[in-house]
Parts: structure tokens; sequence; C-alpha cells
């Protein structure tokens, strides 16, 4: 029999720094209420006075894990090793004397999440609307191979970067675009990428290649695949799609990390976003979730707006209860 998630949280404090290196175990270990994107977790932090970031890990995952493998001693270990492989990745920025704020305004990008959802959170930080959504702003520790180590920008660290929100802003608007060049494909080169990656047969990856330009799925993101929501912010990226189909576009937010195209001659808009809404539902991980609505790409006006407006605003609620 399991423990439950309050007993397997207060064993993790307890223990958890039973499985610390020597040097480690000095540290102050601070349990608290993270308020994350679309979601409340438990973290866990091992504080420093000679650092100013300190890694935050996640006891909600580490109970879904839990339940996966029932090993308790193994998980710790494997969350330790974590923790020391993040604190010994961290900047080396001791103080705010000594803190690189050139290095830093190069580092800050922006990021697109659901405002309803994420009202607790966008009170705390620095946010600018767009339609439903919200810009928010991210500072990259660091990018590698494995992933990107980053932090959202907070009230604290805009006041130690003496940055307004519209300096930030424009920050973002230049570095995004560099840390994570948007990219437009058609779901015929996101199919025949698959096909190859699983050595499939060229008869078969020649099945997508029949879809005329506007009646083609186009998937917008970014090279990394990682905030690539954000390019529906770059006006001239949907001109040129728009421009290459030769109608409206219509923009379905299928996750935080891409968007999907279509053409206005596609369907309706409502049927689309009753569509996306119960995709998120089944398919996106709460985290991963940006909204339930359908944009409208105007190629004449060069605007973007909302194409509807469904009544399930917010990301958990069972799409169900609106129907």
């Amino acid at each position: 029999m399991h423990m439950s998630y309050e007993e397997f949280k207060d064993t993790v404090v307890k223990r958890f720094l039973d499985y610390m290196p020597e040097d480690y175990k000095g540290m102050k270990l601070e349990v608290h209420s993270v308020t994350k994107i679309n979601e409340t977790l438990d973290g866990i932090t091992l504080k420093r006075p000679d650092v100013l970031v300190s890694p935050t890990l996640y006891i909600n995952d580490m109970y879904r894990h839990y339940l996966d493998i029932k090993n308790l001693d193994d998980i710790l270990q494997d969350v330790a090793n974590s923790m020391v492989n993040a604190l010994n990745g961290l900047p080396d920025i001791p103080d705010d004397s000594k803190f690189d704020r050139k290095h830093a305004k190069e580092s800050i990008i922006f990021q697109l999440i659901n405002t309803e959802q994420n009202k607790q959170l966008i009170k705390d930080i620095p946010s600018r609307q767009f339609q439903d959504l919200s810009i928010i702003y991210r500072w990259i520790l660091r990018v590698e191979d494995e992933g990107v180590m980053s932090s959202v920008i907070n009230q604290d660290l805009t006041e130690m970067l003496d940055l307004s929100e519209e300096k930030l802003f424009q920050l973002a608007i230049k570095n995004t675009r560099q840390v994570f060049p948007p990219t437009v494909k058609s779901i015929n080169e996101v199919m025949k990428s698959i096909f190859e990656d699983n050595d499939a047969s060229m008869e078969m990856s020649s099945l997508v290649e029949y879809i005329p330009p506007e009646r083609m799925l186009w998937v917008i993101s970014n090279e990394n695949l990682l905030y690539g929501a954000t390019t529906m912010l770059y006006e001239d990226v949907l001109y040129s799609l728009a421009e290459k189909i030769g109608t409206d576009l219509y923009i379905l937010p299928s996750s935080l990390h891409e968007c999907i195209a279509v053409s206005t001659s596609a369907g309706d808009p409502c049927e689309l976003a009753q569509m996306v809404a119960e995709i998120n539902a089944e398919q996106v991980a709460t985290k991963d979730r940006l909204s339930n609505q359908v944009y409208h790409y105007n190629k004449e006006l060069r605007k973007i707006t909302l194409a509807t407006d469904t009544p399930n605003k917010g990301l958990t609620a069972d799409i169900r209860d609106n129907i």
C-alpha cells in the first residue's frame, strides 16, 4: 500500500538531506507552495546564502514517480542527485555588486500564458495583455541540448535589473528571436521527419505530399520547440504564411510550445475551438496548456484578434460542463 501525498510530502521533508552529499547537509531546506504556470505545486529548495537563484524541485513530480515505481529510497537519491546537478549548474552571481546586468538583459525572453488560469501569478510579475493571454518574461540561465534552465522574471529581479515592463518587452522582442528562432513547418514536413526518424518507407512519407497550401496544417513554433507559441507574436511570420496560403489564418493554440495555423476556409472557428478544448482536456498536460480559444489573423490589416469567445476561459475545468 502506497503512502498518501501528504505522508509522502512529510517523508521527503524529513529525509531529503540524508541523501545529499556531506558538503550540502548544512544547507537550509525550504518547502513552499509555488505558483507555476497553470498550476500550484509544492516545491523544495536548498538555500545557499552566496547565490541569487536557488533551484526548486517539485514534490508533486516526485509523488507521481513514487506511484509508478514505489521505491522511495531510489526516488530520494535520484532527486538529491538532480539537486546537486542543478546547484552546480547555477550561474556564478554571488551578490548584487557583481551581478552582470548586461548579460542578464541579453538573456530576457518572453512567453505567452493563459490570463484566466494564471491570475494569481500575473499579479506578482511584470506582464502585458495579448488577447486572452498574457506576455510574461523569463531569464534564460543556460541553454543545453537537454533543455533550458530559466526563471520567470519577478518584481525583485525587475528592480535588480532596473528595467520597466516596456523595456523588458523591447529586450524580449529582440532576444527571443535570437535565442529561439521562429519556425513555420507544414504538417507534411513534420510527418516526413517523423517517418524518417522511424525509418518508414518512401511510399509512406509520400502520402502527405498532395495537400494544397490552403488545406494544410502549419505548425508555428521555434527551433527548440520550447515556449514556441510566442511565435504568434511575430506578425511578419504570420503575414508570410498568410501570403503563401492566400487567405487569412485561424491560429489554434495547441500548447505553450506551438500553435497550429490553418486557412480561414478550413472551417468554423467555434467548431475549431471546441476541438482545441477537447484536445487540451484529453491530451495536453495542464502545465502545457495555453488557451481554448481560436485566433484570427487578418492579412490585410496585418492584425491578430480573437475569433471565438467560448465560456471555458480557464484550462482545468471539464469542458463538458460548457456543452
